[in-house]
């Protein structure tokens, strides 16, 4: 199943601020913590906390999101389904990152390991 251009247009025009409040609650409400969130969120992007308050701030778009990013090397290794779509069958590369980013945040909510979810070998 691949995605449709109204569908990465609308992951692309998506501020992540909007997003961000879900993340919080979906990990929190498992026990998990923001600051592992904002490991998760490094890991795959390499932001620090004051960058990614600074992208909250600024109602930055995830196509503005990931243009500042720079994509961790193993982000490859992020595989499975999530929202009915393979990550790594999606050929949109912005909607594969903005995926990514959703499949960790999953990982961390169901409790795995972080080094597990950071796909450390």
């Amino acid at each position: 199943m691949n995605t449709t251009p109204e569908h990465d247009e609308r992951m692309a025009t998506m501020t992540f601020a909007s997003v961000y409040p879900h993340y919080v609650a979906k990990v929190e409400r498992k026990g998990r913590t923001r600051q592992e969130l904002h490991q998760v969120i490094g890991w795959l992007t390499g932001f620090d906390d004051n960058k990614l308050q600074e992208l909250i701030d600024e109602q930055v778009t995830f196509a503005g999101f990931f243009q500042q990013a720079t994509l961790h090397p193993n982000a490859g290794l992020i595989t499975g389904s999530i929202c009915g779509y393979r990550i790594e069958a999606i050929e949109n590369q912005l909607t594969r990152q903005v995926r990514y980013l959703d499949k960790l945040v999953d990982e961390l909510a169901k409790g795995r390991k972080m080094e597990k979810i950071l796909r450390t070998v």
